[in-house]
C-alpha cells in the first residue's frame, strides 16, 4: 500500500523540496486498547525549507484494526 499522497510543495512557504522521515521507539504509535503492543512507526513528508509537517502515517496500520 503506498500512504504518500502525491504531494510536490509545501502549503505553508511553497517550497519545492521535500523530504521523509520517520519516528520510532518511545515516538511510535500504540493502541489505546492493547496491552503488550509493539508500536507502529510513524512516517513524516516534511519541508525541508521551512520544516512544515505536510502529512503523517503510521507505517503498519493494519495493526489498529479492532481497537475502536
Amino acid at each position: 500500500m503506498k500512504h504518500s499522497t502525491k504531494v510536490t510543495e509545501c502549503p505553508k512557504c511553497g517550497g519545492k523540496e521535500l523530504g521523509k522521515g520517520k519516528r520510532s521507539g518511545y515516538g511510535a504509535m500504540f493502541p489505546v486498547n492493547k496491552m503488550n503492543f509493539v508500536g507502529a512507526v510513524v512516517e513524516y513528508i516534511i519541508c525541508t525549507e521551512c520544516g512544515f509537517i505536510i502529512e503523517s502515517y503510521v507505517k503498519k496500520p493494519e495493526k489498529f484494526k479492532g481497537t475502536l
